[in-house]
């Protein structure tokens, strides 16, 4: 199951808005086939393990390792469990169950059904940590929430913008952990910032310092105050702006209006709604404690850089233990899970 979990994470950033999984085929406690699911679409793991194995006939003798429940429904290739028993695997090793309502314990039953030996939850834990993402979006039918924000040593976000140059970015961690943000805007579907966070800093809101995907931009601009002028009106990326005046698309911009009493409802909905499983927050103080202020998050990554301000606006605060602390580089980087 350890190896299905390995393979399983190579399918990461490729796969959403499918799980990451893997699958290992033992025959007499040797591997004969092993496969992962590699892009969204494509053959699921199961199938590229038992394409793998070289003697088929070994299978009706063989088990089979998966770190979630196979699929027994038609989506863009066919059953999983179908494939299974066509090929006569007697046993087959789960690592948890499948939330998503199409499978949610059919695959399993399926496979018991056609007299196949089943065994479940073997490394539950670390395999629905793997997939957490995807375990949030399921069960609670909304995006997994990562809220991040960077901070000094004293505590501040950002400086008094009233007494500075409001152009002006205070970047607070280094330039080898702004490589790591862009990483872990990768490994969302979506990213998140207010106004005010595009009027001081002018972001892009993409991966150009790592290899990826963009996520889907989104700001919350409420009465449409942001001019063109800024980066993200500029390249072909999507946009979407949320706003209380206008409910509208315009060429790669959409406008989806919100009740500003229902913000984060809207938010929720518009992207369960469109299968976005994984939101990265990385708006201003303000932005953040909304997120924090109704319990709306998941994890929460805080970096703290090696500088002071003295004085400005102060950094959100987190009630809940850290899960983590660690040092990037001259930075320190401090995880949270809200559980």
């Amino acid at each position: 199951m350890l190896r299905c979990l390995e393979l399983a994470s190579k399918g990461k950033n490729q796969v959403s808005p499918n799980p990451m999984v893997g699958s290992v085929i033992v025959y007499e406690n040797k591997i004969i086939g092993e496969g992962y699911h590699q892009a969204f679409g494509g053959p699921h793991a199961e199938v590229n393990a038992i394409k793998n194995v070289e003697n088929k006939s070994l299978l009706k003798k063989a088990t089979l390792y998966v770190n979630l429940e196979p699929c027994s429904h038609h989506g863009k290739t066919p059953p999983c469990c179908n494939t299974i028993v066509e090929y006569g695997i007697p046993n087959v090793v789960i690592g948890s169950g499948d939330p998503n309502e199409k499978v949610n314990g059919k695959g399993i039953d399926f496979l018991k059904k056609n007299n196949v030996n089943v065994i479940n939850n073997i490394l539950k834990e670390k395999a629905e940590e793997l997939n957490r993402k995807f375990y949030t979006f399921h069960k609670h039918k909304r995006p997994h929430i990562t809220l991040k924000w960077a901070e000094t040593i004293d505590g501040y976000i950002d400086k008094n913008r009233k007494s500075s140059n409001t152009k002006e970015v205070n970047w607070i961690t280094t330039e080898n952990t702004k490589t790591l943000v862009h990483q872990w805007r990768s490994e969302h579907d979506a990213i998140l910032v207010g106004r005010k966070t595009i009027e001081n800093d002018n972001p892009s809101l993409t991966v150009r310092l790592v290899k990826g995907k963009n996520p889907l931009r989104i700001v919350i601009d409420p009465l449409l105050k942001l001019s063109n002028y800024f980066d993200i009106f500029k390249d072909e990326h999507p946009l979407i702006i949320l706003n209380e005046k206008i409910d509208k698309s315009k060429g790669k911009i959409k406008y989806l209006k919100f009740d500003k009493n229902n913000l984060l409802n809207t938010i929720n909905s518009f992207l369960y709604q469109n299968k976005i499983q994984s939101l990265l927050v990385e708006g201003g103080a303000k932005t953040i404690d909304s997120f924090l202020k109704e319990g709306n998050w998941d994890e929460a990554k805080v970096l703290i850089g090696n500088k002071k301000f003295s004085d400005g606006l102060l950094a959100p605060k987190i009630k809940a233990s850290p899960i983590s602390i660690k040092t990037h580089g001259q930075d320190k980087l401090i995880s949270y899970r809200n559980d």
